[in-house]
């Protein structure tokens, strides 16, 4: 255990270094080098961006503009796929992480027949790709009139992401000391208040994980919501898609509209990342 300790220390003070720090801030400038070409490019008029590159703007800091978003905001629907968007992603990641919180529990804690091999069914739906189940899902949602709809869209995501979720909430659930809810058990509390008042609070950081793991999952997506939304509630990655495909060289639509999906979910994870943390390293030191 002190190997172990003195291994850990010793790798905490490399870290610490001028040089190892001087490589993670290149790296890491580096890493955000597309994401600030994005930024600029999406705040540069159109004429500017198909003559010239987004790094001149370091010399002429004066042709940044809200154009481009103004006439985005106004002119091209964004406004709708966005809201579309949030639609389907905010559904379906609380209805995942419900359904996927309960169930866990269940897993872990209630003994009911078949419970073992039930469990062993929900591991092997996570070997399976989404590309199988994109054909007979959609005739299911045809013959049942959810086809092209954003509750068809959400219910494809919450039942290919529970697997996954059920997967990690068990696990997480399982991390929890035998002894207290034996206690709780013993001073009268039923199942489902220990999971409510007990369980539930003790894996809020892997739910928060697994929300956001949802979240950008969902709100990313472009196949599932490409076969399954109608062209009148297709999300933003769907209109992105659709401006290319017509518009190639239309920065001035793709750029802003490109950073608006991408600063959602940015806001979202470092909203939450002190629980992704949190769950990510639980049972990761005893």
């Amino acid at each position: 255990m002190a190997v172990q300790s003195s291994r850990a220390a010793r790798l905490v003070a490399l870290t610490r270094s001028g040089i190892v720090q001087s490589v993670l801030v290149v790296a890491a400038l580096v890493w955000l080098t597309p994401t600030i070409g994005l930024l600029v490019s999406s705040l540069r008029p159109k004429q500017l961006s198909s003559a010239t590159g987004w790094w001149t703007v370091l010399k002429a800091p004066s042709q940044l503009t809200l154009q481009n978003y103004t006439a985005l905001l106004h002119g091209t629907g964004v406004l709708g796929a966005l809201w579309n968007t949030v639609l389907i992603a905010v559904p379906a990641t609380l209805l995942t992480a419900a359904l996927a919180a309960l169930a866990g529990y269940a897993f872990a804690w209630l003994d009911f027949r078949g419970r073992d091999t039930l469990f062993l069914v929900v591991v092997g739906l996570l070997v399976v790709p989404v590309q199988i189940g994109l054909i007979p899902v959609a005739k299911l949602m045809g013959t049942v009139g959810l086809f092209g709809t954003i509750p068809g869209v959400v219910l494809f995501h919450v039942g290919y992401g529970l697997p996954f979720a059920v997967f990690l909430m068990r696990g997480h659930f399982l991390e929890i000391p035998h002894e207290i809810l034996e206690a709780a058990r013993v001073d009268g509390c039923g199942e489902w208040r220990i999971f409510r008042s007990l369980a539930l609070p003790l894996a809020a950081p892997a739910l928060a994980s697994l929300c956001i793991f949802q979240f950008l999952w969902v709100w990313n997506d472009m196949l599932v919501a490409l076969i399954f939304a109608g062209t009148d509630n297709q999300p933003l990655t769907v209109l992105l898609q659709s401006q290319m495909r017509q518009f190639g060289s239309n920065l001035d639509v793709l750029a802003p509209g490109a950073f608006l999906s991408l600063l959602v979910p940015v806001i979202v994870f470092f909203s939450f990342q002190r629980y992704f943390v949190q769950g990510a390293m639980a049972g990761s030191v005893k």
